[in-house]
């Protein structure tokens, strides 16, 4: 495979760069708790099968193909076969509609599944769409009715208009006690995948934004002794705040890559459009401002879903782009967050990038990556002071710097839909189904492996099963310990589930790439944001939205 060919290049990146972890000091207090946690929980329990499962195709070896996909869906068939007997499903014909991102997701479920359809006899009809264009397939079904899948790959957002309106089928007890669901972190659990008291999802997936960075950038003397004679305050060193991040970013600027000799640039926004999607690249840089330790809050006012979009916090937090834009890559307005993750930061290009927590699995394990030994890994940037909108004045905590790590789409699940319940052959075969690809054996491989899925489960926090996978220890823990901390961080910005939440980030995306086109000022386009956002919460129903938005924040 082509990778192979890089090894020699990647061992001589790790003596330019130590450990990819070396740049910040290890935070293992978390991932400790929950590999603990874990470690009892696979005491004398399916270690040889997860082993195994971990050396295809092993670590440096080359993105995995579909004969490795079909080798780890057999090689997991266990909790099917104590379930479900040999061409139970025979005739049973299943749609599954999710995406195709960087030939991921659908097509890692395809390969998990050939073994599960061979043994089951049930087929499987797949629906392929494109990250920009999911948003408006679904909306469509959702707003007519008209579903023409079985089983969905699905973002958590979504469930108060699917499962709010009665499209999902409720999870059988058995399919619970075959994934396991017990081992899912704590802010994937009740009430995430519920509604109404029910059960819906199966997790795949654990989303938040994370910090990545080149640990080569901010160890490298030139750049040390250039940020100081221009006069820059404070050590050379990754920045911990998004104050330091613009400032660090302008000062790259015409310097050099200091691995690859090309020309040096700081963070790297995703600016284009995504279907929606590109708004939690935004709303990274904006909890840090926005969401206050003593707010849970930080989207719409909780009392009456006035959006909080064009307050002071966000506006900042765009403007904050548009000062920067002029630092980044060429042509940054039309690189999507996917460009900027894989084709640029993963390729060489740019020093820091938000995103999802896949890009570190990746960067050790993709023929694309080039970094996997320059990289380290870090929660979201804090902000010297964060917005109160109770009192519209900006605090500075004694505490230091606020951090809100962005729980980003609460991470992707597999759902079964209503429209099978009527036929119990065809139901089961459609939870067996997604029992299958959010096995827990499974699951440990979509997180070892480029799949577009992160750590979700307890048991995927055990440093050893990594290790001897073949990943540098210091890099797992300072990858896996980037993932614990956001995910249990006491002011995580977690984002409601309440029906309509893509109407509202598809209308702030498009009015955002209008801001960085430069047609509004930043102040003019939030405003925009948040009259559209107005116009969207009433055609809802006001009432409604402020007695679910309150819930989703714990608020009675």
């Amino acid at each position: 495979m082509k990778l192979r060919n890089k090894l020699g290049r990647r061992k001589f990146l790790r003596n330019s760069a130590t450990a990819a972890a070396g740049s910040t000091a290890l935070m293992s207090g978390a991932a400790a708790i929950l590999g603990g946690k874990a470690q009892k929980a696979m005491a004398g329990s399916h270690k040889s099968l997860r082993k195994d499962i971990l050396k295809i195709p092993g670590v440096g070896m080359g993105s995995p193909t579909d004969s490795d996909w079909q080798k780890v869906g057999e090689m997991c068939l266990g909790g099917t076969k104590e379930r479900v007997k040999p061409g139970e499903f025979n005739g049973v014909n299943l749609t599954f509609m999710g995406l195709n991102n960087q030939n991921l997701h659908n097509f890692l479920f395809r390969g998990f599944l050939k073994p599960w359809e061979r043994y089951t006899g049930a087929k499987i009809k797949w629906i392929d769409l494109a990250q920009a264009d999911y948003n408006a397939r679904l909306q469509q079904s959702i707003a007519t009715k008209t579903v023409d899948f079985d089983i969905l790959e699905m973002g958590a957002p979504f469930e108060g208009d699917v499962c709010g309106k009665g499209l999902a089928s409720e999870m059988p007890d058995w399919v619970k006690d075959q994934i396991d669901m017990d081992d899912y972190v704590g802010y994937l659990k009740a009430p995430v995948g519920t509604w109404d008291g029910k059960t819906y999802r199966i997790s795949i997936d654990g989303d938040c934004h994370n910090f990545n960075y080149r640990a080569d950038y901010f160890k490298d003397s030139t750049l040390a002794a250039a940020w100081k004679a221009e006069g820059h305050k404070g050590e050379w060193g990754v920045p911990k705040t998004w104050q330091q991040v613009q400032e660090v970013s302008k000062f790259l600027k015409g310097k050099k890559d200091p691995t690859f000799g090309g020309d040096a640039y700081g963070y790297l926004d995703a600016a284009k459009g995504w279907g929606g999607f590109g708004f939690y690249f935004l709303g990274s840089r904006a909890t840090a401002y926005a969401k206050h330790p003593n707010d849970p809050a930080w989207l719409f006012d909780p009392d009456t879903m006035k959006p909080r979009v064009n307050n002071p916090a966000w506006v900042r937090a765009i403007q904050d782009v548009i000062d920067v834009l002029p630092s980044q890559p060429p042509n940054q307005l039309n690189a999507d967050p996917g460009t900027t993750a894989f084709q640029q930061f993963l390729a060489g290009t740019g020093s820091m990038v938000s995103w999802w927590g896949d890009v570190g699995s990746m960067a050790k394990t993709s023929d694309g990556s080039v970094v996997g030994d320059v990289i380290g890994f870090d929660i979201l940037p804090g902000s010297d002071d964060v917005y109160n909108s109770k009192t519209g004045r900006w605090d500075t905590l004694s505490s230091g710097p606020n951090y809100a790590p962005n729980m980003a789409y609460i991470g992707w699940g597999v759902y079964v839909m209503s429209s099978v319940d009527s036929d119990s052959k065809k139901r089961k075969a459609g939870w067996s189904a997604a029992a299958h690809i959010g096995g827990k054996d499974v699951s440990l491989w979509t997180s070892a492996y480029p799949s577009g899925f992160q750590p979700y489960r307890n048991s995927h926090f055990i440093i050893d099963e990594w290790v001897s996978a073949g990943y540098d220890e210091g890099f797992i823990r300072n990858y896996l310990d980037s993932e614990a901390n956001s995910y249990n961080h006491p002011n995580a910005a977690i984002e409601p589930r309440i029906p309509g939440i893509f109407q509202y980030y598809s209308v702030a995306e498009d009015e955002l790439q209008k801001i960085f086109a430069g047609q509004y000022t930043a102040q003019q386009g939030a405003d925009n944001i948040a009259a559209a956002w107005e116009k969207i919460t009433d055609q809802i129903g006001r009432k409604k939205q402020i007695q679910l938005y309150r819930a989703s924040l714990g608020l009675s």
